[in-house]
């Protein structure tokens, strides 16, 4: 079976390229096809990939300023030439599965979230531009949705990373998602005989992760919180901080491990589609106060491997807190569901998926004579 890989672009190491790496994996041969790959600090793995870019790669400053090519993403995606392959898999957050694929051609899109600046985020991306721009951004991004929306009709089988993102796929694409959570490598993390009094927080310091509702609430609290991450919020929250509120700064993802196994719990108050780290807690046999929308709802059960918050808002975070603190949770226990994550049932699942899908459609084509 002759496989592509599509990816958006390859600059940073986030957890979209760790699916990448795990689809590589599962396809070794898979060329990956991206618009641009300016990623210095990718893991070494990715260099064993046959990466092949678009015309954007030669651009001055595209691996700098790559998103302000987004009105050349999906001419960049749309003149990859993929004749001759059975199966095309798409890694797509924006224009990546917007690539033309021939009829004979399996195209099946992964997808991390539809292009939300695009959809239902696009009047708060234009409130963050000067306002001499905004008329001309709100007619590129109403061009865009219309490019969007033709693209997501050239997908045979849409794949979700989680409900959250299946919904919205229904909702913008008017198309039904299955959802194969993404890969996480739980056999980085452990269980730890010595665990420490302190919570954790894991995050860029950026406002979307509310990172500032953990350090007001513990620094109501007195508890001792430990926040591991970096980004334009640092300063900011490290003012508004406690004492017993310490910032580590970012850290290489060994130490974060040890980080995750030695604390008490983890702390998670944002919004995300699915959100790797509490994940990444539990295969460390601990337990995680989430916010209780989104992904950590499909993570985290309810009295077992952790406990949630039903508002972003200080007190209904220190309400669980306590709340938690009455519960008695067993790590091998939850550890043993994190595992249900792991990177193998990712790739299973995929696997599976694509001899289902490929299956169906040769059946299809049997019964059409």
């Amino acid at each position: 079976m002759n496989v592509a890989l599509i990816h958006e672009w390859l600059t940073t190491l986030g957890g979209s390229e760790r699916v990448v790496l795990a689809l590589h994996d599962l396809y070794p041969q898979a060329p990956l096809f991206t618009s641009i790959h300016k990623g210095r600090n990718l893991p070494p793995a990715f260099e064993e990939i046959d990466v092949r870019t678009s015309f954007l790669q030669g651009l001055p400053f595209s691996g700098r300023y790559y998103q302000k090519l987004l009105p050349l993403m999906p001419l960049a995606f749309e003149q990859f030439d993929l004749r001759g392959y059975d199966v095309v898999i798409s890694s797509s957050h924006a224009c990546a599965k917007g690539v033309l694929t021939s009829p004979e051609t399996l195209h099946i899109s992964y997808v991390h979230t539809p292009m939300r600046y695009a959809w239902d985020l696009t009047l708060d991306y234009q409130k963050t531009l000067p306002i001499l721009l905004r008329p001309l951004a709100a007619s590129m991004l109403h061009k865009l949705r219309i490019w969007d929306a033709v693209a997501a009709n050239r997908v045979d089988a849409f794949l979700a990373n989680s409900r959250t993102v299946a919904s919205r796929i229904e909702k913008h694409y008017r198309r039904k998602a299955k959802v194969i959570h993404p890969p996480v490598d739980t056999h980085r993390f452990s269980i730890s005989p010595r665990v420490e009094e302190h919570f954790l927080m894991v995050s860029r310091l950026v406002p979307y992760k509310r990172v500032d509702l953990a350090v007001e609430a513990f620094t109501e609290l007195g508890w001792p919180l430990r926040v591991v991450g970096d980004g334009p919020l640092f300063g900011k929250l490290k003012a508004k901080a406690g004492s017993n509120v310490v910032f580590t700064g970012a850290l290489p993802d060994e130490e974060v491990a040890q980080e995750l196994s030695r604390a008490r719990a983890l702390v998670f108050p944002a919004f995300e589609d699915f959100g790797i780290v509490p994940v990444e807690a539990q295969a460390s046999g601990r337990p995680v106060v989430a916010f209780g929308a989104g992904g950590a709802t499909e993570t985290v059960v309810e009295g077992v491997t952790g406990t949630f918050f039903s508002e972003q808002t200080v007190s209904s975070l220190v309400s669980a807190l306590r709340r938690f603190e009455r519960i008695d949770f067993d790590p091998q226990r939850i550890r043993a569901h994190a595992l249900l994550f792991d990177r193998l049932v990712f790739q299973r699942e995929i696997a599976q998926f694509v001899e289902q899908t490929l299956e169906r459609r040769e059946e299809r084509e049997m019964i059409r004579g």
